[in-house]
């Protein structure tokens, strides 16, 4: 794993200050994101949650996943990640919003969820019939954020403290709360994953449909903490503390998780195809039709096939350029595939994509550059 071989004289941390064309940037997005919003209420109501559940899913993916990685870090005790984990933890700092979000995404459920209406809940009947009642599922949600920020008060709170009072105590203390997290994590994304796009068509099932969603949320992780890494090391404010190591490690997991995701993906296809159980393969065959093909063999080529040829070298993980561009690569194929596990299920399953799900994308990330940006201004960019 990553190790420093520079001098002290040549480390060096300064306080953050964002560049203007980030500010720029981020409050365009978060501008041109409530006008969105605004007209979408009046205009399309419909197009509006579509494109709120997946960009809330989206961003909440990437903010809960930092976690899981604070979290995976201190509990093996990994002293290699110590340089680079403000910068997860400047990510969780979206947590708080995702809380928010998510009380406003409960006023989206009879727009989004069959289930949301009574008399559809109880045609569905069994085991669903409980599991899928909105006051259940809303209580679910909230749960999952707060516990989520809770653990995020504990563990990045005593990595700040620490900073400053250099307590050993909080390390130890760090350990428990991490590994309290991972499991709490396990349970609550899961059901965070099956509340929210899998109930979109509730007929539907599949035992492993947590565990896709986890690791496309910590690939594109692995690709926001790959693009930081590139843009800091080397920066006006951090000196000798991150390293072409760090890069290496941080692109090892990228590539390990963007294996982990095909693998969990061809796993899910392969039973459901094997099986041919019309409640199970229904899903697939309406990502077959009206040009979902196309986007089907995407995730399968740009999500995969692209980043996993391109960082197999050694040399290619530790080239900025190639590193960067696999990384948003990565990222925008996340988007993709959350967009083809929610519009399907709308629209009588025709591809719309346009300025609704821009605006409202740009929305969310506004908020979560502001989050990152506001985080690391107030901290030093590497825990002390």
């Amino acid at each position: 794993m990553a190790s420093s071989q520079h001098s002290h004289a040549e480390l060096k941390i300064a306080r953050f200050e964002p560049p203007k064309n980030l500010n720029v940037v981020t409050f365009g997005c978060l501008f041109f994101g409530l006008i969105t919003v605004i007209l979408g209420f009046i205009l399309n109501p419909q197009r509006l949650w579509t494109s709120y559940l997946t960009s809330f899913f989206y961003f909440a993916c990437l903010a809960v996943g930092a976690m899981f990685f604070i979290a995976f870090n201190h509990a093996a005790k990994a002293g290699w990640s110590a340089s680079i984990r403000r910068f997860a933890e400047a990510m969780t700092s979206y947590i708080p919003v995702m809380l928010v979000t998510s009380f406003v995404l409960i006023l989206g459920f009879k727009k989004l969820y069959i289930w949301s209406d009574a008399d559809q809940l109880h045609a569905l009947g069994g085991g669903k019939l409980t599991y899928l009642n909105p006051t259940f599922v809303a209580v679910r949600l909230i749960l999952f954020a707060l516990g989520c920020l809770v653990f995020k008060s504990l563990i990045v709170g005593n990595s700040i403290k620490q900073d400053t009072t250099g307590e050993h105590s909080l390390t130890y203390k760090n350990l428990t709360y991490s590994i309290g997290f991972i499991a709490f994590f396990a349970i609550f994304f899961t059901l965070f994953s099956f509340d929210l796009i899998m109930s979109l068509l509730p007929t539907w099932y599949s035992t492993i449909f947590g565990i896709y969603c986890f690791a496309g949320a910590i690939q594109s992780t692995m690709a926001v903490l790959a693009i930081m890494i590139v843009w800091l090391k080397k920066s006006p404010w951090l000196s000798g503390y991150v390293t072409e190591e760090h890069q290496h490690d941080v692109a090892k997991f990228l590539k390990g998780f963007t294996i982990f995701w095909a693998y969990i993906a061809f796993s899910q296809f392969m039973l459901i195809w094997y099986a041919n159980i019309p409640e199970e393969t229904e899903f697939y065959i309406i990502r077959s039709l009206n040009g979902w093909m196309a986007i089907s063999f995407s995730l399968l080529i740009f999500r995969f096939i692209v980043p996993f040829l391109v960082l197999l070298p050694r040399g290619a993980k530790r080239n900025d350029t190639i590193l960067v561009s696999i990384s948003i690569l990565v990222l925008v194929m996340q988007y993709v595939d959350l967009y083809w596990l929610v519009y399907p299920n709308f629209f009588d399953g025709i591809p719309q994509f346009g300025g609704w799900e821009i605006g409202i994308f740009c929305g969310f990330a506004g908020l979560f550059l502001m989050t990152m940006i506001q985080f690391l201004k107030k901290n030093n960019l590497v825990a002390i």
